[in-house]
């Protein structure tokens, strides 16, 4: 996706648009964001994760098969074993930026009503 700096318009192209809504998708899910938090730190197998998440394997799996589907993790076979890790160290970059813009505005996205840590409880500011 293309950003104009100046004017902060997103290109014409609406699969560019497509492409980064799906991106932001994949990464919206929290077990999914810990995956990767996790995988930011050094490959990991499927048993290893279940143990530091406290996850189902199922549940596990079934994340890890989400961000392998969309080009985000990637498996390395040993044995009976599969190593997973990230697939793209921009992956880095998006998380920092993320933890950066989140410090700059003191978290307020945890207030949003759609979003945030209270949503859909019916608790309004």
């Amino acid at each position: 996706m293309t950003i104009n700096k100046d004017v902060c318009l997103a290109t014409e192209n609406g699969s560019d648009l497509d492409n980064a809504v799906a991106l932001f998708h994949s990464l919206s899910d929290g077990t999914r964001l810990a995956i990767v938090r996790r995988l930011a730190g050094g490959e990991a197998r499927v048993a290893d994760l279940v143990g530091e998440l406290g996850l189902a394997q199922s549940t596990v799996s079934a994340h890890v098969a989400c961000l392998r589907d969309c080009g985000l993790v990637t498996g390395r076979p040993a044995g009976r074993q599969v190593f997973y890790s990230l697939s793209h160290p921009e992956l880095l970059d998006l998380l920092a930026s993320a933890e950066t813009l989140l410090a700059a505005t003191g978290s307020a996205v945890a207030l949003c009503p759609n979003y945030g840590a209270d949503a859909g409880s019916g608790v309004t500011a």
